[in-house]
């Protein structure tokens, strides 16, 4: 079975790609962001004249990050509780991933998935964070 979901709680992707595609019991999620449906506006990122970032506040952008998965997933069938492999981008590795990591463990006290984290120069949008998820179905 392979068949693609769009949510229609999470932001509109950036590209021609869906929100998540399903082949046999597996889900996998396209790279998500912290923006919001229906929003340019990108949640804890203040933009300069230049659309380049001033400030961020990566706490604000990891919530709404963790909110646009969950609702990814719930649309496709699946749940939170079913994610086996998590894949993070950072923009600034140094400043953000020890909070990263203190909100990742409010989110998965139990069952964590396995996770990799790795440090980029920057994202498709000005967001500090970056999700790529596979979950089961």
């Amino acid at each position: 079975m392979h068949q693609h979901y769009d949510s229609d709680r999470a932001p509109e992707p950036v590209g021609p790609y869906p929100h998540a595609r399903r082949v046999g019991n597996l889900l996998f999620l396209s790279g998500i962001g912290p923006r919001a449906r229906g929003q340019q506006a990108i949640p804890g990122v203040t933009l300069g004249p230049d659309g380049e970032i001033e400030s961020y506040d990566i706490e604000a952008q990891c919530h709404s990050v963790f909110h646009n998965v969950r609702c990814i997933l719930e649309d496709a069938g699946s749940a939170w509780e079913n994610l086996v492999d998590v894949t993070v981008y950072l923009t600034d590795m140094d400043e953000d991933f020890a909070v990263f990591n203190r909100i990742y463990r409010e989110y998965f006290k139990e069952n964590p998935p396995c996770r990799t984290t790795v440090g980029v120069s920057r994202l498709p949008t000005p967001i500090a964070i970056e999700l790529k998820c596979i979950a089961t179905i």
